[in-house]
């Protein structure tokens, strides 16, 4: 079978099966088989599949039709300009966090927490563009933590960061002048009418059990006592969550507190900065 030949089939049992995208998820899933990069598809597209690579494409179609994400069968996900090893113990980074990262960077900082770091992305991305600072993460997974360290060894960054097994504060130490956090923010509720692809990753870094607004809770009564005066906090939410973290933030005395809209207009990230003079050090 020829790889076209192939690509139209997969294609058709992925839309059979309800999947979006299904054209370009056949066309990724063919570029990993056959070990080549995804642009080149159509180049190849008239050559003959060997039985082994014919096998092993069918088992990843097989896979996704289980609606397995894509991320997971390749075993990584591209953000902000890398590739991050990504398994079904961390949340898969998403475009959208981008927006975080773009606003971290915008103004200069020597140290980041990154808490609930999972995969690393967020903090391995700020560091890596950020040559002189140096970071923490801490998760309460330490399957989690393994897999942030991995990533950090891939870009050459272990010497700049550390990892903690710690639920969320605890047991964190010094000042910092950046905390960042994508932290668990769906509903209880909202679960159920999640996409099948989201069963495949870990449940505590996608909800609260609650009402969405737990971590936040804990996060911005703790965060002054961790962050330098004029320090800056950075929390991805959900896009209806905006005021209710902003008034929390509010409350335990930051300033210049604001909302950062992604590119569809969603309120995607709320920005704060701590006092001048910090009562809680």
């Amino acid at each position: 079978m020829a790889v076209q030949q192939a690509l139209v089939l997969a294609a058709r049992r992925m839309t059979e099966a309800g999947i979006d995208g299904a054209a370009r998820d056949a066309r990724v899933l063919m570029a990993h088989v056959l070990q080549i990069d995804a642009s080149r598809i159509t180049l190849v597209a008239p050559d003959m599949l060997n039985i082994d690579a014919k096998t092993a494409f069918d088992a990843c179609i097989t896979r996704r039709i289980a609606r397995e994400p894509v991320s997971h069968i390749l075993g990584r996900r591209s953000f902000y300009g890398r590739d991050f090893t990504v398994t079904p113990d961390v949340l898969d980074p998403r475009p959208e966090t981008e927006i975080l990262i773009a606003e971290a960077l915008s103004q200069p900082f020597s140290s980041v927490l990154d808490m609930g770091v999972g995969s690393g992305a967020i903090v391995l991305s700020l560091l890596a563009e950020q040559p002189l600072a140096k970071g923490q993460g801490s998760d309460l997974s330490e399957k989690a933590l393994a897999v942030a360290q991995d990533n950090a060894d891939q870009l050459g960054l272990s010497n700049r960061v550390s990892f903690t097994q710690s639920d969320w504060f605890e047991p964190i130490t010094g000042l910092f002048d950046l905390i960042v956090s994508n932290p668990p923010y769906i509903a209880l509720d909202e679960m159920p009418d999640l996409s099948p692809e989201l069963s495949f990753e870990p449940r505590m870094a996608l909800t609260d059990e609650a009402d969405g607004l737990q971590a936040y809770r804990i996060i911005t009564a703790g965060a002054l006592a961790h962050l330098r005066p004029r320090g800056r906090i950075l929390l991805e939410i959900g896009p209806t969550q905006g005021a209710a973290v902003a008034d929390m933030l509010l409350v335990q005395g930051f300033k210049a507190v604001r909302i950062v809209p992604d590119l569809d207009g969603r309120d995607r990230v709320v920005c704060a900065v701590a006092p001048q003079s910090n009562s809680t050090q």
